[in-house]
């Protein structure tokens, strides 16, 4: 896949609309019942990165972007300010914030996770983007160190450990991640005199997977 590891400005990404869509296919029978099935076992996000426009600065900047990424032709990241990290949005990442695995005695790596909950059911999202230094995790409640303990790729969000948890030990983390996108357009139409009178670009960008 063609991604580049570079971050969306975080101060135009912040001013954005955006979140998760599903896919669900519902077919009405003649009964007036209802079956509902959906394709895709992840949500996808989806971005306005224009309304965080302000100044013709920041068009400058978005501009330059689109181009260095030459459109939709490479991903890229993306901060959602409403869900960037592994703890609730008033609190900071911690050790304990998701269950990422169980050791077996011989599993080293891991992938990280967040889980999302209501009532009984819940969905487990995979993260693929970590930030980098983010990363905190803890092996049967204690915690190990980036460096010495375990590694990061942070470019898809596996976790490696240096020695492999025993039999049923729970691992766990906190972190801050971003969401892998492209922009979902090959084209940004704006004007002076349509910026000047207040006009916002619509910019959409779009989550792909990893």
């Amino acid at each position: 896949m063609n991604f580049h590891e570079v971050r969306f400005p975080v101060a135009l990404s912040m001013g954005s609309s955006g979140g998760p869509e599903r896919r669900t296919e519902i077919v009405t029978l003649s009964n007036g019942h209802e079956e509902r099935n959906s394709p895709w076992a992840h949500s996808r996000r989806h971005y306005d990165a224009g309304l965080g426009v302000r100044s013709l600065d920041d068009m400058a900047e978005v501009i330059a972007f689109f181009e260095a990424r030459h459109g939709q032709l490479h991903g890229f990241r993306w901060k959602d300010w409403t869900d960037w990290k592994s703890c609730r949005p008033s609190a900071e990442p911690g050790i304990f914030d998701q269950k990422i695995g169980t050791g077996d005695g011989t599993t080293t790596a891991f992938q990280l996770s967040k889980s999302y909950s209501s009532g009984s059911q819940s969905y487990v999202r995979p993260i693929s983007k970590p930030v980098d230094g983010s990363v905190r995790l803890a092996v049967g409640g204690q915690e190990i160190f980036e460096g010495p303990d375990f590694g990061v790729d942070t470019s898809t969000g596996r976790v490696s450990l240096a020695v492999a948890p025993g039999q049923g030990v729970l691992v766990s983390a906190g972190f801050a991640f971003d969401v892998p996108v492209r922009f979902d357009t090959d084209r940004i139409a704006t004007s002076l005199a349509g910026f000047s009178a207040g006009e916002i670009p619509s910019i959409p960008v779009v989550e792909v997977r990893v």
